[in-house]
This record gives structure tokens, C-alpha cells and sequence, in this order.
């Protein structure tokens, strides 16, 4: 699928910072500011001289038309677009390739953004069920890590999911990164975090890794990885 606005622009990284910005420049020198959709540290990917893809929303209304999308600290594409996590994830589900027996039909389907009380979901599954997913893009070793910052927000969400009384939760580590063999928690990074995924199993929250795998034409869904806890 294509995620992200085609085609993609060939750059270099100068530095990321503020988060959300980052300067990059262009094959003919030219440099200029782009938006960075990923509120986590990026570990290992914010590295000056990588080489990165920008993607060109030609809205005249944004103030940064242009996105960082993937960068390569390796041999293969990671990419640091949060937001891509959810539209590949969706449409996964909606074509029945992510969960067994989950897939849209005549009668329910798969909804994005789904409101519980005081408790929106990435996602309501067919029959009652609430999904949500987290973007992987920490590297360790032969593994993929997350969080790569402290993430409260994500703890209590995750909590949250623990004690929700649907009757499928599912929590859906999307691993940006082709270059890894599993999924694990970042104790290192957020121990609390760490406690709060393990009590989510416990509480029978399913938790599954697929990998994801990047090109310049779009991501294709790859295989599942184990999540060590």
C-alpha cells in the first residue's frame, strides 16, 4: 500500500530537533525545514548525513508542506511517521491479513478511532473488540524496542486496555524496521512501561508484532514477530 504521498524526494539529514521539525538537504544543495510526525526520541535515526525520503503534501495551507517519512542508518528504510502505523494497520484489518477471523463485512466492520466513554481506541473490531497500536522504531541489538521515550500517555492507555471489558483487546506493535528478529519492552527506556505491557498480557490483552517493509513505492506487511517479555 501507499502510506504517504508519492513519489518520495531524495535527501540528507541535517538535524532533527523541537520534536516535530527537521532540516534536510536536497541533491542540488538546496536545504529547507520539514515537518517530523514522530513525538519519540529517535533513537539512532536522528543521526546528522543519513540518508532520508521527504514526501511532498502539495497543500499550500500547511505551513511545512513537505514530511520526513523513512531514513536509512543501515541497509533498509525505517520509517519515523507514526501516522503511518495506524494506515497500514487499518488497512491490514480491513483485507483480513492482520488478525484471524477479523475483516470487514456486510454487517460490522473494522472503525478507526473508536470512542469508549473517556477512552478513544486506534481502532473497534468487528463483534466489540478495541485494538491499538504503537509504532516501533528502536533498535537494540537483534531486537525492536518500545518505547524509545518515556510514553505516560501510552502507559495509561495501556492500562486502560488492560481492564477494558471488550471482549477482544488487542495491542498491535507495528516494527518500522526490517532489520530486527523480535519485539520486546524497553525496560531500559520506561520500566514502567515495561510492568504495564507485561500486565497486559497477564489480563489476556493479545499482543502481537507484525513487521512492516518499506520502499520507495509504499510499505508491504511482512512477517510476525515474537514479542519477548
Amino acid at each position: 500500500m501507499r502510506p504517504f504521498p508519492l513519489p518520495l524526494q531524495d535527501a540528507v539529514l541535517i538535524r532533527r530537533y523541537k520534536r516535530f521539525l527537521a532540516d534536510v538537504r536536497f541533491p542540488d544543495g538546496r536545504q529547507t525545514t520539514v515537518h517530523c510526525a514522530n513525538p519519540g526520541a529517535m533513537t539512532g535515526l536522528d543521526t546528522p548525513g543519513l540518508p532520508v525520503l521527504i514526501s511532498d503534501s502539495k497543500n499550500p495551507k500547511r505551513k511545512l508542506p513537505l514530511s520526513l517519512e523513512l531514513v536509512r542508518p543501515g541497509r533498509s528504510w525505517v520509517c519515523v511517521n507514526t501516522a503511518v502505523a495506524n494506515r497500514a494497520v487499518g488497512a491490514w484489518l480491513r483485507s483480513g491479513q492482520l488478525l484471524k477471523g477479523v475483516r470487514d463485512g456486510r454487517e460490522e466492520q473494522v472503525r478507526a478511532e473508536l470512542t469508549d466513554g473517556d477512552v478513544r481506541w486506534d481502532f473497534g473490531l468487528p463483534g466489540g473488540g478495541v485494538l491499538e497500536v504503537k509504532s516501533v522504531t528502536l533498535k537494540t541489538g537483534h531486537a525492536a524496542a518500545f518505547p524509545d521515550a518515556v510514553t505516560e500517555r501510552g502507559r495509561k492507555h495501556l492500562e486502560r486496555l488492560a481492564v477494558s471489558r471488550a471482549p477482544r483487546r488487542v495491542l498491535v506493535f507495528f516494527v518500522a524496521r526490517a532489520d530486527v528478529r523480535y519485539v520486546r519492552p524497553a525496560d531500559e527506556v520506561d520500566p514502567a512501561y515495561g510492568r504495564a505491557l507485561r500486565a497486559a498480557a497477564t489480563a489476556g490483552v493479545e499482543i502481537v508484532a507484525i513487521q512492516a517493509r518499506f520502499s520507495r513505492e509504499g510499505v508491504r506487511q511482512g512477517r510476525r514477530l515474537d514479542v519477548v517479555l
